[in-house]
């Protein structure tokens, strides 16, 4: 392997390795966020 293909795939490993856990927040915010949307109100918040 070439320097350059070395270079290269540790520079897609840096990405791939800082934007996955930003991406997977927001995805599972947004799911969460829906969960608690759509759960019916207990008689117990109500009062």
């Amino acid at each position: 392997m070439s320097f350059i293909d070395g270079l290269l795939l540790t520079l897609v490993n840096t990405v791939a390795c800082l934007m996955l856990p930003k991406l997977l927040s927001v995805v599972l915010a947004n799911k969460t966020a829906d969960e608690v949307a759509t759960q019916p109100v207990s008689s117990s918040e109500i009062a």
